[in-house]
Formats: structure tokens, C-alpha cells, sequence
């Protein structure tokens, strides 16, 4: 028999809570069970860790392995349990010893040639990691992305048979390259060229200074949306824990970060038929909507009736297909 237990931290929201992923091997008839409060997409695991095992030069264990995700009452969602898994049998079968697996971390979704794909919502994981004061060890291609959490202990690994050479003190994993964030010194980018509008310029300052909602009301073709549009403008790069707030929830949505960008302000501008799921966010596996994507930024919602009209329409229809609302019966009885 052999047992082994392996940290990784799984998603819920823009928070990585820490799940122990704890492997037995048993005498008796060869299976794979894999508990613990897993959606299908985890259990598929067992077949993507046994092909990635084999095509890594590794024996697969011809045992009953039991795959245990505690704690069992959080949601595990997604193939990022693929590396921990792969590692704690690894362990359990005496390919590398336990004392390796200390103060250390891995998330990581396995190929089944052995390369490790990279995952959404590393950012929770890394500051959940540097939380904790342990190293992680991540895909490689999520990088440029983990970097953006500059006090962390990161490693980032291509492939299992890095990461088998890694624990085994063979060769060591380099560690990821330091990030400096950096303020993009640009100017007033076009709020010069606004010609006019001299009331509504000065009610944008004001709002952007003090941190204020707008709202502007007239005709269309008066400027509302250009001036709306310049407004990021006049607001200051955010600080490095503002920025880390940010990039948190954009890691969650899948969103692509750019580096180089990192303490500029955000501006979200969904399309006024936009759902409210699509603002509000939701969804079976929860995702941030535009509301949150907005956050330390500006949301800048375009005919803003339109969209209120369209949510209270989604809204009322929900309520009458779900029976919760009754229409008066206009019927004339004769």
C-alpha cells in the first residue's frame, strides 16, 4: 500500500481555497475512484493522468487508487487537479519521496503526452500560495499572468517529467521571472481635442476626481458617448493591490492579461442588449459580469434606458415562464 498527499488550491469566485488531494494505493482488482465533491470534468481526470504517466516513462500501478479532494464541501470544477493528482501518484508509488511534496503547491491541467496546459484563474491561486508562504508550481504558459503576483515562490513547468526531475533533485525548475510594474506615462489621450462641451468636461473632472456616478441626458449626437469614452483618461494609474484586485477577477473570466498594462484602468462597455447574467454575472460555474470586470475602472453603460428596459423585460418573462407572476385574465365571459 501507499498513501500520499499533495496541495493545490481550487477556484470558487475570485478565492482559491486550499484542497488537499490525498492518494491511496491498495491491493485488488485495478480501478481508479475519484471522490470528493468533483464535477465530470475532474473525474476525466483518471484517463488524461493515466496517458500523461505512461507517455512520461512512468508505470501506471496496476492497484485500486482511491483520489480523495478534501475538503469534500467545496465545488472542484475544471482540469486543474490534473498535476497534483499525477504527482501524488507519483509519490504514493515511490517514485519520489514524501519530504519533496512539502511546502509546495501544483495546479495544472495534463495532456496526455505529459505537457501541463495552462488554466484560468491562476491569479487567485498564486496570491492564495503567497498567502500561505509555499512555492507553486504552474503551467508554464500562464507565466506572463502568475508574474503579476511578484512576492510569490513560482515555478513554472511544461511538461510532468520537469516536474518528476523537480522533486527527485535532479534538476531543478527555473523560477519565474520577477515582474516590476511599471506606470504608463501617457498623456490626456484626446480630451484635448474635444472641442466645446466646456460644462460637461468640468462634471467629468469633478466625478473622476472625487470618484462620483454620471449620468447625461440629451440628444443623440451631443457628445455624451465621447465624453464618456475619454474619461479613463483622467483617472490615476491604480496601485499594485488595487491592480492585483483587478487582474483576480479578469484571471476568473478567462480574459486575457497584458503585462505592460497592468496598473492601467479598466473601461467596460457592454452592448445595451446585453443580458443581465452577462452584467451581473452567473452561470452554472459562477464568471464575473461587466459590473465586476469594471471594478476600480469605469463601467460605462450606452443607452442606459435600453438596458434597464431589456433586463426588466428578461426579468418579467422569467417570472410568467416559471408561474411566478399572473397576467389579469381579459377575457369577456359571455
Amino acid at each position: 500500500m501507499g498513501m500520499a498527499v499533495v496541495k493545490t488550491f481550487a477556484g470558487q469566485g475570485v478565492a482559491a481555497p486550499e484542497v488537499s488531494v490525498e492518494i491511496h494505493l491498495a491491493n485488488g482488482l485495478p480501478a481508479f475512484q475519484l471522490v470528493g465533491m468533483a464535477e465530470t470534468s475532474v473525474k476525466e481526470a483518471r484517463e488524461r493522468v493515466r496517458s500523461a504517466l505512461i507517455n512520461s516513462g512512468f508505470e501506471f500501478p496496476a492497484k485500486r487508487i482511491t483520489v480523495n479532494l478534501a475538503p469534500a464541501d467545496i465545488p472542484k470544477f475544471g482540469g486543474r487537479f490534473d498535476l497534483p493528482i499525477a504527482v501524488g501518484i507519483l509519490a504514493a508509488s515511490g517514485y519520489i519521496s514524501d519530504i519533496s511534496l512539502l511546502n509546495i503547491a501544483f495546479v495544472g491541467e495534463l495532456a496526455l503526452n505529459g505537457e501541463i496546459k495552462p488554466v484560468n484563474g491562476l491569479i487567485p491561486v498564486v496570491m492564495a500560495a503567497a498567502h500561505e508562504d509555499i512555492a507553486l508550481v504552474y503551467p508554464g504558459d500562464n507565466d506572463v499572468e502568475a508574474a503579476l503576483v511578484s512576492h510569490a515562490t513560482r515555478y513554472p513547468a511544461f511538461d510532468l517529467q520537469s516536474v518528476y526531475e523537480h522533486l527527485a533533485g535532479n534538476k531543478k525548475l527555473a523560477k519565474g521571472q520577477p515582474f516590476t510594474s511599471r506606470a504608463l506615462n501617457s498623456p490626456l489621450s484626446g480630451w484635448d481635442d474635444i472641442i466645446g462641451q466646456e460644462q460637461a468636461k468640468r462634471a467629468l473632472v469633478i466625478a473622476a476626481s472625487g470618484a462620483h456616478n454620471l449620468l447625461m441626458v440629451g440628444p443623440p449626437g451631443t457628445g455624451k458617448s465621447l465624453l464618456a469614452s475619454r474619461m479613463l483618461s483622467l483617472l490615476p494609474d491604480m496601485s499594485e493591490e488595487e491592480a492585483l484586485e483587478v487582474a483576480a477577477i479578469h484571471s476568473v473570466k478567462g480574459e486575457k492579461l497584458h503585462a505592460e498594462r497592468f496598473l492601467t484602468r479598466h473601461l467596460r462597455s457592454p452592448h445595451h442588449t446585453s443580458s443581465a447574467v452577462a452584467l451581473t454575472g452567473g452561470g452554472s460555474n459562477p464568471v464575473p459580469g461587466e459590473i465586476s470586470l469594471a471594478h476600480n475602472g469605469i463601467l460605462f453603460l450606452d443607452e442606459l434606458v435600453l438596458i434597464l428596459t431589456m433586463i426588466i423585460y428578461q426579468q418579467w418573462s422569467n417570472a410568467i415562464y416559471n408561474g411566478d407572476l399572473a397576467l389579469p385574465n381579459t377575457t369577456k365571459q359571455h
